[in-house]
């Protein structure tokens, strides 16, 4: 066990002395308190069963969908105690009732940090982009959750670092609303990020102001304009956030598509003579919560630079994700090169990448034959690995009968760009 951190131990004169005008209240207060210390020796079994919950949120979403959601549900739950026991103790403490001790507060923030952190890890890394700045902003997340469970740092954090600790728990909060909504209300990836950013924002407050303290009213001014800046800083930034309810299950490239079987067909060799007689198919199976309705975009870039964008719309439901498919026909003339297609929320959250090669020489072309690949991610930590694969084209004919039209639109985006000058 870690040693205890001397913040917890509580104050018996100032809680005695209050707890003679309040008999119930000091009684409630004691017993929370002996609740926290007959826990704390547990306590390092809640970071296993927050990581146990999200994992059962992530698989039971599409099985057990309101299963799923109680368990989200149960986290926000927890948030809503957390924040009603510092509005109620700063009341009560104005009021001169008796408050709980740091310490004990202290305690009962660190579970529900170690909660959201760990809730959230599966949800994260299943939707990051490896390949991608989304690495920078899941490791920071690991980091936060490894410094959630070593005590003496956390409280070392929140006693002396006071500004810091109050950062860490904003930057929980915007966990919180970006992984929970779009399962729970089925809001679009979107609109959870601009309630998140509203949410972290928001609760940036008292980290801003110990920065700015003492309080003057050009220090106040200032903190109203920072508020507003740090909004504008997380949304530009937004690309580097996974989308946590959207990930690519997979994808694949293709010189022909067979919508019946609605799989990828046919194999070439990249080379610019190819593209231009029979185009490309770039085939994307993106996974999304029951219910959920988002519109996404194939970015197709050469060289870096944007050529084409094709928008698409995905109905979340299918185990094996929603199958989408954009088709380009009309490339450059100077085709050769490196490409990759960034497939988007309209949002501007990455979702996944394609890559390949355009070259004359065949043997150093990509050859696009329809293989169905799943997106590479951290060795160990890739629970993309146990999700369903998208079915063969023999698999889904046999299945179709089981499955309810809903299930089975699909939304096909051509690039007419070829035929109407212009359009890229």
């Amino acid at each position: 066990m870690n040693r205890e951190p001397s913040t917890d131990s509580p104050q018996p004169s100032a809680t005695a002395a209050v707890g003679k005008q309040s008999p119930r209240l000091s009684a409630w207060q004691a017993r929370i308190e002996r609740l926290v210390e007959l826990v704390r020796p547990w306590s390092w079994l809640w970071p296993p069963m927050a990581l146990a919950a999200g994992l059962g949120s992530f698989f039971l979403v599409e099985r057990q969908q309101w299963l799923g959601a109680m368990l989200a549900l149960g986290m926000l739950l927890a948030w809503v105690l957390l924040l009603s026991e510092s509005l109620i103790g700063r009341l009560l403490a104005r009021r001169g009732y008796p408050a709980l001790p740091r310490g004990v507060t202290t305690f009962i923030a660190q579970l529900i940090h170690q909660e959201t952190l760990f809730f959230t890890l599966p949800f994260l890394l299943a939707t990051t982009v490896w390949h991608s700045g989304q690495a920078l902003f899941t490791l920071l997340i690991m980091a936060m959750a490894l410094l959630s469970i070593l005590d003496p740092l956390y409280y070392r954090l929140a006693e002396r670092q006071r500004w810091l600790y109050f950062a860490f728990h904003a930057q929980c909060v915007f966990l919180v609303v970006l992984v929970t909504l779009p399962t729970l209300l089925h809001l679009t990836t979107g609109q959870s990020l601009l309630l998140a950013i509203g949410a972290m924002a928001l609760f940036s407050l008292p980290s801003l102001m110990h920065l700015l303290r003492p309080m003057t009213p050009s220090r106040w001014l200032a903190m109203l304009a920072l508020l507003p800046l740090l909004a504008g800083v997380a949304w530009v930034g937004r690309a580097w956030v996974p989308p946590a309810s959207l990930w690519i299950s997979g994808s694949a490239l293709s010189p022909g598509f067979d919508t019946q079987a609605r799989t990828p067909i046919g194999s070439t060799r990249l080379t610019p003579s190819a593209l231009t007689s029979e185009g490309l198919y770039a085939f994307t199976a993106i996974h999304a919560p029951r219910g959920l309705r988002e519109d996404v975009v194939h970015v197709w870039r050469q060289d870096g630079e944007e050529v084409d964008r094709i928008p698409l719309e995905i109905q979340g439901g299918r185990e094996a994700g929603y199958r989408s498919w954009s088709h380009k026909q009309n490339f450059p003339e100077d085709t050769p090169g490196e490409w990759r297609i960034d497939v988007m929320t309209d949002s501007g959250q990455q979702i996944g990448i394609l890559r390949f090669t355009v070259s004359n020489d065949a043997q150093a072309a990509t050859l696009a034959d329809g293989t169905i690949e799943r997106p590479s991610g951290i060795p160990g930590l890739d629970i993309r690995q146990l999700l369903p694969r998208p079915e063969s084209a023999s698999d889904e004919t046999a299945g179709k009968d089981g499955e309810t039209e809903e299930a089975e639109e699909i939304k096909e985006t051509e690039d007419e760009a070829g035929k109407a000058e212009g359009m890229q």
